[in-house]
């Protein structure tokens, strides 16, 4: 059991030579869909940007109450990932899928704008990511279908590079809005409306429908039930996958909460908060296409795990660094760094293990086994966060990585010609 598809694929990916040859380095459905996720992300950014201020200075939730809706925002699309990709696999449509998830994300923007109390943004905010739990996993779907085996981590790191371009420019949108604008966080929720709209716009009128994103309909096939889907956990590397990525999920602690902690930790002011996931976009724009690339050539277990092990360094230095200025710009490197090992290397790691007419429910279930486990992280550590204060929160996360990593280094050990 191992991350890595260096073995001989499976299914349809199991053409010889299809990851090898000439032609395009990434195909042109994954530009068009790192297009889409970029201006998506921008819309996205800006809000996930300043919501932390929002809910704990402006509106005055408490660690508790915040760690309760960050879990909400991360933890809702994990459950509708499953739904998304039975529907799409199902209905041999993946574009639709994808295009209704994107949708109901942008219409979710503008009631930001009337939400005030606990009760009513969680409402907001767990449909938002409803839209986002539907589009995840036939959106990376057809980036999988679309490239070849061998090339499958440089294609994902292609996309999510585009994809942080957009979490790189939200943060920024969102500061100088907040800047200019009178009613800041107003003014902020309703670009964000906008841009997510010409997201929706560039997919409905640039990405391949039917017969482009998903493999076809063989006459006589029965179309993909439940049961069927759910089968791939009888796959031993699926299951070890999803274990070790859910297992890992339970001790990451969430953007927000990494952003507060260096806030406190190294006294940056409140009109340079929004700033701080700019610095890990950068470093992911940055090493997304060469750590995808690099992936394919030493094995995703290897990236996968050292990805982690930057995430544990940002922990130390959050809990023992003195409050130099030298710290941000560290910890954020190492965030970023965490994200490009991990990010595109997992999903790309299902290329040699998931059916072709299976795909986008074979990504589904990973990423919830992943999603479920931060959005119990979130919750855990705002809990803990509140009773006994953010050293002793980050300190029992980074002894619980590491234990984690552990034991997923030793589940995802390679065999045979895997490394």
């Amino acid at each position: 059991m191992y991350l890595t598809d260096r073995s001989t694929p499976q299914g349809a990916d199991a053409e010889q030579g299809r990851g090898r040859g000439p032609g395009p380095k990434v195909a042109p459905v994954v530009l068009v869909l790192g297009a889409v996720s970029l201006i998506t992300d921008v819309s996205s950014e800006m809000v996930t940007a300043v919501l932390p201020l929002y809910l704990v200075t402006t509106l005055g939730f408490s660690p508790l109450g915040f760690g309760t809706l960050d879990g909400v925002y991360n933890g809702v699309s994990a459950l509708v990932q499953l739904t998304g990709g039975h529907l799409a696999d199902r209905l041999r449509n993946h574009k639709l899928t994808a295009g209704i998830g994107y949708g109901l994300s942008a219409l979710c923007k503008p009631l930001l704008l009337l939400a005030g109390s606990l009760g009513t943004l969680g409402c907001v905010l767990a449909l938002e990511r409803t839209g986002k739990g539907l589009r995840t996993a036939p959106r990376d779907a057809m980036i999988s279908l679309s490239t070849p085996a061998g090339k499958q981590g440089r294609a994902f790191g292609v996309h999510r590079a585009m994809d942080t371009t957009g979490a790189m420019l939200g943060p920024l949108a969102a500061f100088l809005i907040l800047r200019a604008a009178a009613d800041g966080y107003d003014a902020v929720f309703g670009v964000s409306t906008c841009v997510a709209a010409l997201g929706v716009l560039v997919l409905v009128l640039f990405v391949p429908g039917r017969g482009h994103g998903a493999p076809g309909v063989v006459e006589g096939e029965q179309p993909v039930r439940v049961r069927e889907a759910l089968a791939l956990l009888r796959l031993p590397r699926l299951r070890a996958l999803a274990c070790c990525a859910a297992l890992l999920g339970l001790t990451t602690v969430s953007d927000a909460f990494v952003y507060l902690l260096l806030q406190r930790r190294a006294g940056v002011g409140e009109e340079w908060f929004t700033l701080l996931p700019l610095g890990t976009a950068v470093v992911f724009l940055l090493l997304a296409v060469p750590v995808g690339a690099l992936a394919d050539r030493v094995g995703r277990r290897t990236v996968f795990l050292a990805g982690h092990a930057g995430l544990l360094a940002a922990y130390a230095l959050l809990l023992w660094a003195p409050a130099a200025p030298v710290l941000p710009p560290l910890v954020l490197a190492l965030h970023g760094t965490f994200y490009a090992c991990t990010d595109g290397v997992l999903p790309a790691a299902l290329c040699g293990i998931v059916p072709e007419r299976l795909r986008a429910s074979g990504l589904a279930l990973v990423g919830t086994s992943q999603a479920l486990a931060r959005f119990c992280c979130s919750l855990a550590f705002g809990a803990a966060w509140t009773v006994w204060g953010d050293g002793p929160a980050l300190a029992g996360s980074a002894a619980g990585l590491l234990g984690c990593a552990a034991v997923a280094g030793l589940v995802l050990r390679p065999t045979g010609r895997a490394r």
